[in-house]
């Protein structure tokens, strides 16, 4: 992996440079958060936040989008258009999420639609510090060494550009007099200050290796589920905000003339109502807890037993925006001091 140095006063040119390759969106203040929008003015991107809305899968998996049109003439695939779209801003753990998602629809059966939003995307990363709903030190998700196409790292008067692909060296090359390669002691040794100072920022951690044993072993224990799903509102707000949920529903929409169909794809959450509701209206899972269980089974247990690692990127999204308080921080604590006040009582 080569690394550059890029002096603060030549990032407005970068971040021209950017512009002239493709669509540039980056993080945007919006009332009381901030979401990846289109930058047509350079002055509305802010590069100190913790936390988007929405992390990048809102480019490879879109709330809505067709998929397929129906006619008397037959079908056609509505593939994304060739265009490029580059998200500067990009933490480590939107980075690594983009990689779970990379591995669930790049895999031996490949999405096509994902994977022509995906060959259109460019992410350069951007370095960011925790606050108290950053959970990426427990999932090993808070430092990134793939799965961008530039990483940059913010120091005091300059930044450290960590080259990831291909498409980022493209960039790089395209505007050598930007980037250095003379990076001396005193820049390492001011890099490895930050890491350090960033390190010893964290202020949550949970113990997500015990999760899978404990999961497993309380899950016919309701009494402990149910304290979330008495309190749950089903309203999906986890999911969606979650950068690595990506359940989703297809519709056949007929249109008014009744000769063509357009077959939509929407985001969908194995958290809502409808949700496991099949042919005859029987519903797999009609009560709250049962929904909760499935997805934080799914979350904390079965995912790494598949690929070695939780669904969860520690994020903080589902911390910071479920509105009762539900979410991988409170669920996973709830049941490790159940059985920390189980192992006091018989002294364990």
């Amino acid at each position: 992996m080569k690394t550059y140095k890029l002096m603060k006063e030549d990032f407005p040119q970068f971040l021209s440079l950017l512009q002239e390759k493709g669509n540039l969106y980056g993080p945007v203040k919006s009332k009381n958060h901030y979401s990846f929008e289109k930058i047509d003015d350079l002055s509305k991107l802010t590069f100190n936040y913790t936390r988007t809305l929405m992390g990048l899968k809102k480019f490879v998996t879109p709330p809505r989008y067709k998929v397929k049109h129906f006619d008397k003439s037959g079908s056609e695939d509505i593939i994304p258009e060739n265009e490029t779209n580059i998200v500067i801003g990009a933490h480590p753990c939107d980075i690594h999420a983009m990689k779970i998602l990379d591995k669930l629809f790049l895999g031996q059966i490949k999405d096509p639609y994902y994977k022509k939003r995906r060959e259109n995307l460019v992410i350069v990363g951007h370095s960011c510090m925790p606050d108290e709903n950053c959970l990426c030190t427990s999932t090993g998700t808070d430092m990134v060494s793939d799965g961008f196409d530039l990483f940059l790292t913010e120091l005091q008067d300059f930044y450290l550009v960590w080259v990831g692909s291909s498409k980022g060296l493209f960039i790089i090359m395209s505007s050598e007099d930007l980037f250095s390669e003379k990076i001396d002691m005193c820049d390492i040794a001011e890099y490895t200050t930050w890491q350090e100072n960033r390190q010893n920022s964290f202020k949550t951690t949970i113990p997500f290796h015990l999760m899978p044993d404990i999961i497993h072993l309380i899950y016919e224990k309701d009494e402990l589920w149910n304290q979330f799903g008495e309190k749950c509102l089903s309203c999906g707000t986890c999911s969606l905000v979650c950068p690595t949920c990506n359940c989703f529903n297809v519709e056949d929409k007929i249109l008014i003339n009744a000769d063509e169909v357009v077959r939509e794809r929407m985001l969908d959450s194995c958290t809502l109502p409808y949700y496991s509701v099949v042919a005859g209206d029987h519903d797999f899972r009609p009560d709250r807890t049962k929904r909760l269980k499935l997805y934080y089974t799914h979350k904390l247990k079965e995912y790494i037993g598949k690929w070695g690692q939780p669904a969860c990127v520690g994020c903080g999204r589902c911390v910071t925006y479920c509105p009762v308080g539900i979410n991988v921080k409170t669920v996973s604590n709830a049941f490790y001091e159940a059985i920390q006040c189980v192992r006091e009582v018989k002294k364990i």
